[in-house]
């Protein structure tokens, strides 16, 4: 999601743009407010915070992953020694 500061200052932008009254410029800027919250709400985006929660997720998975494929290995490779001696 977009800051708040972010889509006002872009509104605020967008009406000194159009060089009305006061009191157009304020209906202006909270009209556009308006829509580019919406837009945004309406895009599939997660806020940076969540990103980058997901990321250390991400991270912590694989590294427990490469941990399981080692064990793995290791377990494979002393079941075929075991089979092998015993023949």
């Amino acid at each position: 999601m977009a800051k708040p500061d972010f889509i006002a200052q872009l509104a605020q932008q967008a009406s000194k743009l159009m060089n009305n009254g006061p009191e157009i410029q304020q209906d202006i800027e909270e009209k556009v407010q308006v829509l580019l919250q919406g837009g945004f709400s309406r895009l599939n985006v997660v806020s940076r915070a969540e990103f980058d929660a997901q990321v250390a997720v991400l991270n912590r998975t694989r590294s427990k992953l490469e941990t399981l494929e080692k064990q793995l290995a290791d377990l494979t490779e002393q079941l075929a020694n075991q089979t092998g001696s015993n023949t």
